[in-house]
């Protein structure tokens, strides 16, 4: 039997991707096709609804904005769109830093960035607590995204792998996987440098590992973060495993 592709070519979006294959608890691998991860889907063209439709896919959990929702309205036929709204402190962050004068430098951004993802762990808890409400559903195929799928999207992926009992070295070598596929925008006159686009645009370890070093922190480790603030403990993990690992 074939293995499927992790990323699905699609023309309106560049970083949809399969988070099957990688192995769980007992070496139970990841199921193919029931679990995926996305940049923003308004711009899908006609083909791409097919193939999306193809997958079997039903479900949509959207962490945009607002703002970011109007912008590039997500909306599939035969599709639930669920709506778990986390604003990008990112772009509040560097406003601040311009309104005072400051010529933000790559080194700006990346500390930024990585405040931003402390914030999923100090503000945002509830929201990462609805995705995993509605994964404890049914193994219904279902797609996670954010804007570029990238920073909310790649904290939730890393908590739903961790849930199933992937190791985090492959949670890390899956969340780098956006810099292989994720397209860049194209910058409008007047944005902020290259170097500090190089930052916003892609993903970095030390991004990731400062959401993690503040669940060890503050929750004892992935475990008691997941039970206590996510409301996924071991009952809830083992219907995760029967749903989305292989038997």
């Amino acid at each position: 039997m074939q293995t499927p592709s992790r990323s699905v070519p699609l023309a309106g979006t560049s970083n949809f991707r399969d988070l099957g294959g990688y192995a769980g608890y007992g070496g139970r691998s990841v199921r193919w096709r029931k679990l995926f991860r996305s940049d923003h889907l308004g711009a899908l063209t006609p083909d791409d609804m097919q193939t999306l439709s193809g997958l079997g896919l039903t479900r949509v959990c959207d962490f945009r904005g607002p703002q970011e929702r109007t912008e590039h309205v997500c909306a599939m036929p035969g599709v639930s769109v669920f709506s778990l709204p986390i604003v990008p402190t990112i772009v509040q962050g560097m406003q601040q830093l311009m309104q005072a004068g400051c010529r933000i430098t790559a080194h700006d951004t990346v500390q930024l960035m990585e405040q931003t993802y402390r914030a999923f762990v100090l503000d945002n808890s509830e929201r990462f607590a609805e995705l995993f409400a509605r994964l404890l559903e049914s193994d219904a195929p279902l797609v996670f995204h954010c804007t570029a799928g990238k920073d909310r999207t790649g904290f939730a992926a890393a908590l739903v792998l961790s849930a199933l009992g992937v190791s985090r070295p492959q949670i890390m070598h899956d969340y780098m996987l956006t810099n292989e596929l994720f397209r860049m925008p194209a910058s409008s006159p007047g944005a902020a440098p290259q170097e500090v686009l190089e930052v916003l645009w892609r993903v970095q370890e030390p991004f990731l590992n400062a959401a993690f070093k503040l669940v060890e922190a503050d929750h004892g480790g992935i475990d008691g973060y997941l039970e206590n603030a996510l409301r996924v403990g071991p009952g809830e993990r083992s219907r995760l495993a029967s749903l989305y690992l292989q038997p």
